[in-house]
């Protein structure tokens, strides 16, 4: 009896499962002999032994968020954004081809020589540094054309950018992160053209390079100065290569155990930078297109970090919103279909991984997804019907959308407070360590144009996300900066200090976070990561002061060396981020 009765049980609970998820299965034939023969090893559920880990009840709010203009004019269209390390300044580019911006080059920087033959000048910077507290605008001199490139930060803070446009397209550039530095460009850097490539910190704080037009492959950024020769054809281009192309600026996150996952198009795969072996192939995920011009975003889910961690880490991989397969060809012909309302996230280091569909409050297609410091996940920008492109999208997508990982599927949307400021096109949204979102750009023109659907935006806004609720203020934590490292060691732990005009304050509801800074351009979040560390103890330290003993990542694979943000977050509000480097 009681036999029939278990097996009763197990037939309801599977039926179940089977109809509250949408899963899907494995598309189509092996990029490898033998791929699918390696197994991964059971995955944690956590810390080590299993077990979910459980925080505190987080603060309760239902304030939608508020917008403030920033800045009235930028100067150069934000195309590209990065928020440089230290120094507090947000680096905007765009491209060089137009020779236009709305702000000169200063006295003293040499115009760059467009043709020597006519003497044809450009003195328009393309390039700026602002301050994110005081708006002052530095513009800086690049001479290769940055349009649609990828970047990233080494391990030093220095920003990376590769590829971009014609003469632009092999290139690598170096922007060191302080208030006097400029650009140093190597226009032979790359093997091959990067023109809408993605870019990848590796566990060595090195970089890997893929995609980009006619580009079906992938390569290793060189040293400074010097030239890489050596490409890897990449079987997931060449497969995903539709006639509109749909799978340039491939979504890639480093995985947990150092590997790469890979998303483009529809589908992904799991590639060993050491060996460029492809270890494994994940389900395709059905309805349309993901990647540009498609272009749905993507995000690392937040990496969930103990004193003592399982052999595999989980790791959840988002991807939001898109396209038809024909968005393209049709909105060419001004027939703009619907974007993708559907939202997917698979656990990429389950031993059975599987797309698990949620639906969005509306459709989005170019939208930003910026992790937010408290780990929660905010998607913004965009429009609701047709593609990337001049001209291609419609009807925008003025209110964020809040993503909510650690709830119950089913709650974990919410509708925030809309801009008044389309954002199409070339927009972008970046996490500053005030907790607040900043947004800009938006060019869906060949050019600086005003006086057309959607002009060319050169206004900055910042969005309060609901923890900035002025009646959460008294809730918010205040990292004291003087007694807190500003290097921590790979496993080791160390001290952060807290201010906190609470009572009800331990390890269960006071948290430390770890956020890299991303490089935001075509609904692409480069190298965005989040990791909650592990907490050993939260003690109090006179008045209203606690100390929090937190365990830095224990090696590359989980946080590449460089600068994060650490936050201190309590009930779900975080405090102002402080700079901190992993080494």
């Amino acid at each position: 009896m009681r036999a029939s009765t278990r097996l009763i049980w197990t037939v309801t609970v599977l039926v179940l499962a089977a109809v509250s998820e949408a899963v899907f299965p494995l598309p189509f034939n092996p990029f490898l002999p033998g791929s699918h023969s390696r197994k991964l090893g059971k995955q944690g559920g956590g810390r080590k032994g299993g077990g979910r880990r459980r925080g505190g009840a987080e603060a309760q709010t239902n304030w939608p968020g508020k917008w403030e203009l920033f800045l009235p004019n930028s100067g150069v269209s934000a195309m590209h954004a990065i928020l440089m390390p230290v120094i507090n300044q947000v680096q905007f580019y765009d491209a060089t081809i137009w020779r236009i911006s709305q702000i000169k080059l200063p006295p003293g920087v040499a115009c760059h020589v467009v043709d020597p033959k006519i003497n044809k000048v450009d003195c328009w910077a393309h390039s700026v540094l602002v301050d994110i507290n005081t708006g002052v605008i530095k513009p800086l001199s690049l001479t290769t054309d940055t349009w649609c490139s990828s970047g990233g930060l080494t391990i030093n803070g220095t920003l990376v950018s590769t590829g971009g446009y014609g003469g632009g397209a092999n290139t690598a550039r170096y922007l060191a992160a302080c208030p006097s530095c400029v650009w140093i460009e190597y226009p032979q850097a790359l093997a091959a053209k990067r023109w809408y490539s993605t870019q990848a910190s590796l566990p060595d704080g090195k970089f890997f390079v893929i995609g980009g037009r006619d580009a079906l492959n992938y390569e290793y950024i060189p040293e400074e100065g010097q030239n890489n020769k050596k490409l890897f054809d990449s079987l997931l281009l060449k497969q995903t290569d539709d006639p509109d192309e749909n799978n340039l600026y491939p979504f890639v996150w480093l995985n947990t155990d150092g590997n790469l996952f890979i998303f483009a198009n529809n589908r992904s795969i799991l590639l060993n930078p050491k060996s460029n072996q492809v270890i494994k192939e994940f389900p395709q995920l059905p309805g349309g297109t993901r990647n540009y011009p498609g272009s749905g975003s993507s995000a690392l889910l937040p990496i969930q970090l103990y004193m003592n961690n399982a052999k595999v880490i989980p790791a959840d991989v988002l991807v939001c919103g898109g396209s038809k397969q024909d968005a393209y060809n049709r909105a060419g012909k001004k027939d703009f279909e619907p974007a993708l309302k559907d939202c997917a996230r698979i656990s990429i280091n389950s031993g059975k991984p599987r797309w698990k569909i949620e639906m969005m409050p509306t459709p989005r297609v170019m939208s930003d997804t910026v992790i937010l410091p408290n780990g929660d996940v905010i998607l913004v920008n965009g429009a609701k019907r047709g593609c990337s492109g001049w001209g291609y999208g419609k009807d925008p997508a003025f209110a964020p959308i809040l993503y909510k990982p650690r709830v119950k599927r089913g709650t974990r949307f919410k509708e925030l407070a809309a801009s008044a400021i389309p954002r199409m096109y070339h927009s972008i949204a970046i996490a500053l360590p005030d907790g607040k979102v900043l947004v800009g750009g938006s060019n869906t023109n060949d050019g600086y144009r005003y006086n057309v659907e959607f002009p060319t935006e050169l206004r900055v806004e910042k969005f309060s996300p609901p923890y900035l609720d002025p009646a959460l203020a008294n809730m918010r934590p205040k990292i004291v900066n003087n007694a807190t490292p500003k290097q921590i060691k790979y496993g080791k732990v160390f001290k952060v200090k807290v201010e906190l005009n609470q009572k009800d304050v331990t390890k269960e509801n006071l948290k430390a976070h770890m956020l890299a800074p991303s490089f935001t351009t075509h609904s692409i979040s480069m190298n965005m990561r989040m990791l909650l560390l592990g907490v050993a103890s939260v003690n109090p330290s006179g008045g209203n002061s606690f100390e929090i003993q937190a365990a830095a990542p224990p090696n590359g694979n989980l946080a590449p060396p460089g600068y994060y943000l650490l936050f201190a977050v309590y009930k779900g509000v975080p405090s102002i981020g402080e700079w901190i480097q992993i080494v």
